[in-house]
């Protein structure tokens, strides 16, 4: 098999090494990767520092065409990408075909919010010593982004710090996850085939520790880290004074309240928790469910998630595919068993069926049980009965993290008073939290992070407002 290049700004290397990507699916080996060299790291850190303020100075026009373009070359690629997500991922095949039609959008929307990009006007005349003046206020990149990408969504969460990072003219160095690195190689082919300056991308398949030198490193004036709450607030201790945007985990709570069409709830919850082996952050984990419908619901549920079929992730038909690797499988197994000798109730699942661990719902956990209070990142949910549904937005807020939340209900009071109350960076009425779409502002508080994306979100992240002051002007 042939190694697979590297990209550093416009040049494709080998390195001196390689490490293999394998299908958690079969083990198959997928790909042999080079691995960059200390002096391919500098070349890209270079790269990016030295195009800084050429690419901040391109009209918005030509950023806003190179990201169509993109957009327009995942779409004519679709089936080789979804196979690509599949191979390397485990995703199966039907949502890797969602993840590349996602980032075709998420270009696509890049290209758009760039041609808008402009800045305002102020007076400030409001008091008679300032005198005739007037603000003109533009934003400009804190200067080249790190971009640090999980294995999950091998092309869309890479767009998600590309895109906008092209559109406000910020050279963008990434570093995908190295088991799932082909998505970001991709996307620098589609990069390369447009007339940017090369410098103002690179992709850098490095180990994590050494990507923490990239960190530390101060030509960096962002860094975009999407992955574990533990790795993320870590690596911001390592350069406290950088601008930093911390996409991180969650263990998401759905509420089901019984006004609501409780069989449509269980069906959404039995997707939203497993449809990608619950390995996403935003992926259904706590399920409440108020106390008179709690045994139909919990039924219900159990008996969709047994309808979900596992498999081989490049059948059409498959569901729920594989867990990314052995130690995702030792987890997910030691947590579920750690609650049933404590006394929780499996419905279905709760069995290791290498590599994939079957769908699994659990009843009767206790609050301190690592199924509910960390991120299991598999495909497991627990359904508790609440009383009150103030009580069970407290029994959310009572956890660490605050990602998104979902809440059933036809209840227009209740809704807002989710919106108010709720400490999420997302409330999603009427289905779960596994919602985004790839536009809107995506985010969390308390340990699932800071900032936000969706590409306008973004694009105002990784710049900083510059004002303009013009005195004794005509207003």
């Amino acid at each position: 098999m042939q190694t697979r290049s590297f990209y550093i700004a416009g040049n494709w290397r080998l390195g001196d090494d390689t490490f293999s990507v394998r299908s958690p699916y079969h083990g198959d080996l997928v790909a042999e990767v080079g691995v960059p060299t200390d002096e391919d790291v500098e070349e890209a850190m270079a790269a990016a520092t030295a195009v800084l303020k050429e690419s901040q100075r391109l009209a918005n026009h030509t950023r806003a065409d190179a990201l169509t373009h993109i957009s327009r070359r995942i779409e004519e690629r679709h089936e080789e990408l979804s196979e690509l997500i599949a191979h390397e991922g485990g995703k199966p095949i039907k949502w890797a075909s969602v993840e590349v039609t996602r980032a075709a959008f998420t270009f696509r929307w890049a290209a758009e919010e760039a041609r808008r990009l402009g800045g305002t006007f102020e007076r400030l005349d409001t008091d008679e010593p300032l005198g005739s003046r007037a603000a003109i206020i533009r934003r400009f990149p804190y200067g080249p982004v790190l971009g640090i990408a999980p294995f999950n969504w091998p092309i869309n969460l890479v767009a998600h710090k590309v895109a906008p990072a092209l559109a406000v003219g910020a050279p963008i160095v990434i570093k995908p996850a190295t088991a799932t690195p082909l998505g970001a190689l991709a996307l620098a082919e589609l990069f390369d085939e447009t007339g940017l300056p090369k410098g103002m991308f690179s992709v850098l398949p490095i180990s994590g520790s050494r990507a923490e030198a990239l960190v530390r490193d101060k030509r960096f004036g962002m860094v975009s880290f999407t992955g574990s709450s533990e790795v993320g607030w870590r690596i911001k201790g390592l350069a406290p004074e950088k601008r930093f945007a911390l996409e991180l985990g969650g263990n998401a709570g759905v509420i089901v309240h019984d006004d609501a069409d409780i069989d449509h709830a269980a069906r959404r919850v039995a997707l939203g928790g497993y449809y990608q082996a619950g390995q996403t952050c935003v992926s259904v984990q706590r399920v409440l469910v108020q106390s008179s419908v709690f045994d139909e619901f919990s039924q219900l549920l159990a008996k969709h998630v047994q309808s979900l079929k596992s498999g081989d992730p490049l059948d059409p038909t498959v569901d729920v595919g594989p867990l990314i690797d052995s130690s995702a499988l030792d987890r997910v197994a030691a947590w579920v068993d750690e609650a049933i000798q404590g006394g929780a109730v499996a419905l279905c699942g709760a069995e290791r069926k290498d590599p994939f661990y079957a769908p699994t719902v659990l009843i009767n956990t206790q609050p301190e049980m690592r199924v509910v209070c960390e991120e299991i990142f598999g495909p497991v949910t627990t359904v508790t009965p609440y009383e009150t549904f103030e009580g069970a937005i407290n029994e959310i807020n009572a956890s660490r993290y605050g990602l998104h939340a979902g809440v059933f209900t036809r209840d227009l009071q209740r809704a807002f008073l989710a919106h108010r109350d709720l400490e999420v960076g997302g409330v999603i009425l009427n289905d779960t939290s596994a919602f985004r779409a790839d536009q809107m502002p995506y985010g969390g508080t308390k340990e699932s992070g800071r900032g936000r994306e969706g590409l306008r979100y973004a694009m105002e992240e990784m710049t900083e407002p510059r004002i303009l002051v013009l005195s004794d002007v005509a207003l």
